[in-house]
């Protein structure tokens, strides 16, 4: 017999075949039951009967409990009132494995609740298509910057400095020698990496010890980060948007039956895949923030009410560029026309959400680069391999890093990024 799984079951509509999955639920008119199976791929409504099934077998598929791992056998037809256009008709069973009484009910539960539950949360329809969002947004990632000819770099999780600053560092004793450090960013080694290949891109976790319990913050969450020899910032923001609207328009062909489930008006989604993004200078940002009546001051970096009021002023997502320099960190160019400012990009994306990306051109140049190393705090000992990426053949370069998690939150429309990512790792939360 045929093992197909349920999202196949259209091209073999009047065919016997065997699916393999859970009892997702299960209902009963007394002389029908109708059992539905969920294998990963989609949801299919069983129709069991007692002349197909046997009057001891049909009673007992009546006591099936939810989750029970099943394999079933019948004859696949077409019902457009089943989920996904497609029945079986079942003509025989077999219980894999069964399930005890299941902690998730169809009623309300507590965020607190389900996040102690999240590895038996993931299994619910609106967890299942978040999951299958983010996993279409790392894919369009990827193919996206593989046919610009970036090549996938990895960098390490362990380092032995930081990189966004020494306050959000988790540390390590690393064999009782010294001391060592969860990754912030990859970025310092994907510049060595832009050195050797061009054009490269890391992907991977990164970690922040920030004691932040806003919506938009993790401690643990994925970044993809390219970076690009003989990029200036111009071409640094035309990649990043030029991507965004790449993964925008994917998602919205492959997952429409994931946003329907989620409820997601695709209407904003689409007009903020529209290019060009609009762009504004922070000194114009600040003058409409001001003129929108929220005290902004130049200088200040914008937090996360700033970058919502803004995001909210437009349907596409919008790239703010040139921040003073004292707000971004040590490594970012200056502005030669005003040298008070960096050549920094964020992206905020539309509908409040925020900064999904940040950015820009590197310094390239060596003196400015150690001198601002040390105005900055940082021992220059453990950078002196990448100050050596001054001292041999240096050139301009930029590249930025995009949150995979708040991307996510925004095309799924979520209101809390901890849905975005299988299992949350947050100031109060490191289990399960």
């Amino acid at each position: 017999m045929a093992w197909v799984r349920i999202a196949e079951l259209g091209r073999h509509a009047g065919e016997e075949v065997t699916l393999k999955g859970w009892l997702y639920s299960r209902r009963s008119s007394g002389k029908v039951h109708f059992l539905t199976l969920r294998d990963g791929s989609g949801l299919c409504q069983c129709v069991a009967s007692p002349s197909d099934l046997g009057a001891e077998r049909f009673a007992a598929a009546d006591h099936l409990r939810q989750e029970t791992a099943l394999e079933a056998t019948g004859v696949v037809r077409a019902d457009t009132r089943a989920p996904g256009g497609f029945e079986l008709a079942l003509s025989d069973y077999r219980v894999i494995a069964g399930a005890a009484d299941y902690p998730l009910t169809p009623k309300e539960h507590g965020v607190g609740y389900l996040l102690e539950l999240r590895h038996l949360w993931l299994r619910s329809p609106r967890q299942r298509a978040i999951l299958k969002v983010r996993a279409e947004v790392v894919a369009a990632c990827r193919d996206f910057l593989d046919r610009r000819g970036f090549v996938l770099f990895d960098t390490p999780v362990l380092t032995p400095t930081s990189c966004e600053g020494t306050t959000t560092l988790f540390e390590i004793d690393y064999f009782g020698e010294r001391k060592a450090y969860l990754t912030q960013s990859g970025q310092l080694y994907a510049e060595a990496g832009a050195m050797a290949l061009g054009r490269v891109y890391c992907f991977g976790p990164v970690f922040r010890a920030e004691k932040s319990k806003t919506r938009r913050h993790l401690t643990e969450f994925w970044m993809v980060e390219p970076e690009a020899a003989f990029f200036t910032l111009q071409e640094d923001m035309e990649l990043a948007e030029e991507m965004v609207a790449s993964l925008l328009h994917r998602v919205l062909e492959r997952c429409a039956g994931e946003l329907r489930v989620l409820e997601r008006d695709t209407a904003p989604l689409e007009r903020a895949a529209t290019l060009p993004f609009p762009r504004l200078s922070y000194d114009e940002a600040v003058e409409h923030l001001k003129a929108a009546g929220l005290p902004s001051n130049w200088g200040d970096d914008l937090g996360a009410d700033e970058e919502t009021a803004l995001s909210r002023a437009f349907e596409q997502p919008v790239l703010i560029h040139r921040y003073p320099a004292a707000c971004k960190p040590f490594y970012m160019k200056r502005d030669p026309a005003r040298p008070e400012l960096a050549l920094c990009v964020d992206m905020l994306a539309p509908e409040g959400f925020g900064e999904i990306i940040g950015g820009g051109q590197r310094e390239d140049e060596l003196e400015p680069l150690s001198q601002r190393l040390v105005a900055s705090g940082l021992d220059p000992q453990p950078f002196q391999w990448y100050l050596d990426l001054r001292r041999f053949g240096s050139v301009p370069h930029a590249g930025f890093g995009m949150g995979i998690e708040r991307v996510v939150a925004w095309v799924c429309g979520l209101h809390h990024v901890r849905e975005a990512i299988p299992f949350p790792r947050m100031m109060e939360r490191i289990e399960p």
